[in-house]
């Protein structure tokens, strides 16, 4: 008897009884992934964000607040898209005319005496003082083209600095000596040496800051956006598009699309669904109908 005492005690811990009293063999514990096991409560297993990135994830419709360090990353790219394309600025130094514009060293100070050179040469497209909107931004390797009121144009043509005299025969027409075209977009190119770092929409901002001045009380959204409903102000406040907003309510909440799609409604109405976003990653579709926005899908929701 006293033989069989250690081989049941070595039976007990091999094997457990169900409630029925029948022996089985033990069994495996098994926790989901979203568990964690109990001999590490309180420790974060792998691969599980860090307690501050739990919970409500930041919008992607806001900025980031600060840049990778490497190159620009697409999701950035995407950002100073929509951020810094269509804002409106207030210029500070006259910016010349033409195809070639203005170029500036990232990180440096303007350039003056470059500048007034390349004035007295092309014109003043946009002066100090005047209110612009940036019109589109385009990414080359080591510098970043910003368009001003639509960009800089070319050299007029011979045909239209020609001009017939009474007489019949034709004079070319002499540009002044300081020429000055207000009328005309401007270039400006952002020449970093180097390839594109990340950045965020204020750094690109603060490097055009010695041209253009982006800050709000100097802007004319500002009133026009106070003159706004206020479930609208809100909204774009927010960033975020609303039935009934129109297509300068959406640029003035997101920024330019990074998609248009045209397409016929079942009555034969034209429908326009701006996309913000690529999946699977979080995207937004804003449909109008005319020029008011009648429907705004987020994908995933």
């Amino acid at each position: 008897m006293l033989r069989l005492t250690p081989i049941l005690a070595t039976a007990a811990l091999v094997f457990s009884a169900n409630s029925s009293g029948v022996l089985s063999s033990p069994r495996v514990l098994s926790f989901s992934s979203s568990e964690n096991l109990p001999a590490l409560q309180g420790e974060r297993q792998r691969g599980d964000p860090p307690e501050s990135a739990k919970g409500d994830s930041k919008n992607s419709s806001e900025p980031p607040a600060k840049a990778k360090n490497g190159p620009l990353q697409p999701e950035s790219r995407l950002s100073l898209v929509r951020f810094v394309d269509g804002e409106l600025v207030r210029v500070v130094m006259p910016i010349p005319a033409g195809k070639k514009g203005f170029h500036m060293k990232a990180g440096a100070p303007v350039n003056e005496n470059a500048l007034r050179m390349a004035v007295a040469s092309a014109g003043s497209a946009i002066n100090p003082g005047d209110h612009a909107q940036i019109t589109n931004l385009d990414f080359k390797d080591k510098e970043i083209i910003v368009e001003v009121n639509g960009g800089g144009r070319g050299k007029t043509r011979l045909r239209d600095r020609i001009h017939l005299e009474i007489g019949g025969v034709p004079s070319v027409t002499t540009a002044p000596a300081t020429p000055v075209n207000t009328s005309a977009g401007a270039t400006l190119f952002l020449d970093f040496d180097k390839p594109l770092p990340d950045m965020t929409p204020d750094d690109l901002k603060q490097l055009l800051s010695g041209v253009l001045d982006f800050s709000k009380q100097h802007s004319a959204a500002v009133q026009w956006v106070e003159s706004l409903p206020p479930e609208i102000q809100k909204a774009i406040q927010e960033k975020q598009p609303v039935v009934g907003m129109d297509h300068e309510m959406v640029l003035a909440a997101m920024g330019r699309p990074d998609r248009k799609v045209r397409e016929k409604g079942t009555d034969g109405s034209e429908i326009e669904d701006w996309i913000y976003g690529t999946p699977p990653s979080k995207t937004i579709f804003v449909s109008f109908e005319g020029d008011k926005v009648t429907k705004v899908h987020q994908y995933p929701e």
